[in-house]
């Protein structure tokens, strides 16, 4: 009798322990912000928020590429939004046009080099990303 109802304890156990994990990527997931398209590019920009911020980063290992904005305020770094982003190719091709919604910015690009460039509050800042796979490009932009 007790080794049923050990293992009757331990595959309830089992279940909560299932359904808990299932609770928490489904959270994850519904935190995450739209994917929005342009062209044949898909990307997602916000992390406003700490469960939308914590869901961007858990998902950027399925991005090629993220980007992160922030500027100097007050003598402390703050994220910022409302970021425009333009992205070119190796041959100078635009293949994204768009405003970042957040601090973060997960997007879905073919392997290759690319130009990013941010502009916030009229300042503009670019980097060139190598983007290899999924989760291989990153850039940060700062303002000061």
């Amino acid at each position: 009798m007790n080794k049923r109802i050990e293992r009757c304890t331990m595959s309830a156990m089992m279940a909560l322990g299932s359904m808990a994990i299932a609770g928490v990527l489904s959270t994850a997931q519904a935190a995450l912000p739209a994917v929005q398209h342009q062209g044949s590019v898909q990307y997602i920009s916000g992390g406003i928020g700490i469960d939308e911020s914590e869901a961007m980063k858990a998902a950027a290992k399925d991005y090629p590429l993220s980007l992160t904005f922030a500027a100097q305020r007050d003598g402390k770094a703050d994220y910022v939004a409302s970021v425009a982003v333009v992205i070119r190719d190796a041959q100078g091709k635009e293949v994204l046009k768009t405003t970042a919604e957040g601090p973060y910015m997960l997007i879905k690009l073919p392997a290759g080099t690319y130009k990013v460039s941010a502009t916030y509050e009229g300042r503009a800042q670019e980097r060139e990303v190598n983007v290899q796979g999924a989760g291989s490009g990153r850039a940060v932009f700062e303002w000061k």
